[in-house]
């Protein structure tokens, strides 16, 4: 790493939910496939790597940690460190977090702060924008990139830009909230704005100095949290009590309202936030009639239609359907008004207060050592799909209202049942009587399936004694 490489800054621990059911509380948008290859994080990370660029930080939550370390892992890139949210603040904690870590290393590092659900596909003109920045940033500005608009949108906020250049850069006039259309189509008329991409750059000490001048109780919070924070198996755990005085405030509203040294680059590439159905429809490959299929759909007669299943089991098929968005998974249906979907926040809100678990979780649970999924679930029986990463163990524990029946599918399974240990091999399996101490481990280079049957009086993932876990989690954890 040089002295002019950047340290990309990524936020990964929202949780949307403008594209339920595929995205959703316990796995949202920005670890998931949605166009293109690889998540949106994976994308967002490896447009941030190579020349130019240090080793990426990232800002995560506990129940994360994990998924974003393995896609970082599948995606070939290091991160530089993983920091833990002790819970959601909004991003002005969460950047000024990774800002006061990194100043503790070099106040002058140029730092790089990006959502991870953000797609661009032309990886090379972006980077181009942030190298036109640099300057700006090394010469203490903050940096926030604008995208050029292309229509009048409601959506999003904008940038008015000001008048001249600095370091490069057009100095930033004013903020605009997100306008109503009439509003936002007299801006693209007018020229001189842009829109609000929400990406700054700057130098850790810049940002750190903004804080200490317009939001000073933030910093002595997020100071306290970061010099008491504690290593966790690599992670960089934020101390909870300073954390939780925190205020839950954006960047924008706690300094960049605020501060006179603000610059603006434009972007004139392409660009999406990926905010819901639309736009992802908007992006997607479609036919003459403006459907587009993803997955396992079909279309017969369909117009200006998004047709999208997730499960391969699951056949969606729209006849005659105009201006419809249709999404399937393996547990929920989504079928929306084109127009309508903007409303699905409210729609996800309403099902959690009906207690409908579809709202947050998936039947599929992914967990540090690989995931599993429901695939039956009865008054005193569930079966599971189990899935062990090579090399990956479950805890040792026990249960004290259910046994199980473990059949290996694919792979070899080390077990071990109280002080027995043993190798079960495909289509061989073992039975764990109510009670007893026990672990699964995966001893191969190839990840290990099996098929778990639970039977009891009460199946909960909580019904867990804990007595050993490599992954450090605590009594009552998943899995």
């Amino acid at each position: 790493m040089t002295s002019t490489d950047i340290t990309p800054v990524i936020l990964c621990g929202g949780s949307g939910t403008r594209l339920w059911p595929v995205s959703r509380k316990g796995f949202p948008k920005q670890f998931i496939e949605l166009i293109g290859e690889g998540s949106l994080f994976q994308q967002s990370s490896a447009r941030l790597s190579g020349a130019g660029f240090g080793k990426p930080l990232i800002v995560t939550n506990s129940d994360f940690r994990f998924i974003a370390t393995q896609q970082l892992g599948d995606a070939g890139i290091d991160p530089g460190a993983v920091l833990i949210e002790p819970e959601a603040r909004n991003t002005a904690p969460a950047l000024l977090a990774a800002a006061v870590v990194q100043a503790q290393h070099d106040p002058q590092a140029i730092m790089l702060a990006a959502p991870s659900d953000h797609y661009i596909t032309q990886a090379d003109a972006f980077r181009a924008t942030v190298a036109a920045g640099l300057e700006a940033a090394q010469a203490g500005q903050i940096v926030t990139f604008g995208i050029t608009p292309d229509r009048p949108e409601t959506g999003y906020g904008y940038l008015e830009l000001g008048d001249g250049q600095k370091h490069g850069a057009v100095p930033l006039k004013q903020f605009v909230e997100k306008p109503e259309r009439d509003e936002a189509q007299r801006m693209i008329t007018a020229g001189g704005y842009l829109w609000n991409a929400g990406i700054f750059m700057y130098s850790a000490q810049t940002l750190v100095d903004a804080f200490a001048a317009h939001a000073p109780d933030t910093l002595k919070h997020v100071e306290a949290a970061v010099n008491a924070a504690q290593p966790d198996l690599g992670f960089l755990r934020l101390d909870p009590e300073a954390w939780a005085k925190c205020d839950d405030i954006s960047i924008d509203f706690a300094i960049m309202e605020k501060v006179s040294n603000l610059s603006v680059i434009e972007h004139t590439g392409d660009w999406s936030d990926l905010g819901g159905w639309t736009a992802l429809h908007q992006l997607a490959e479609s036919d003459e009639a403006g459907v587009a299929l993803q997955g396992a759909a079909r279309s017969v007669d369909c117009k200006n239609t998004l047709l999208r299943s997730d499960n391969d089991a699951v056949q969606l098929v729209g006849l005659g359907l105009d201006g419809i968005i249709a999404v399937a998974t393996s547990d929920a249906v989504l079928v929306a008004d084109r127009n309508r979907v903007s409303d699905l926040g409210n729609v996800v809100k309403d099902m959690r207060a009906a207690k409908i678990p579809q709202a947050d979780t998936f039947p599929k649970d992914h967990r540090p050592w690989g995931f599993f999924e429901t695939l039956i679930l009865g008054g005193r029986f569930q079966v599971k799909r189990i899935v062990v990463n090579p090399g990956a163990a479950l805890s040792l524990q026990s249960h004290v209202h259910r046994s199980e029946h473990w059949i290996v599918v694919a792979g070899t399974a080390r077990v071990t049942i109280d002080d027995e240990v043993k190798l079960v091999g495909e289509n061989q399996s073992v039975y764990v009587p109510l009670g007893a101490t026990h672990r699964m481990e995966n001893p191969g280079k190839l990840p290990m399936e099996l098929i778990e049957v639970q039977t009891g009086s009460y199946l909960g993932e909580d019904d867990i004694i804990r007595y050993e876990d490599v992954y450090a989690r605590g009594q009552g954890a998943k899995g």
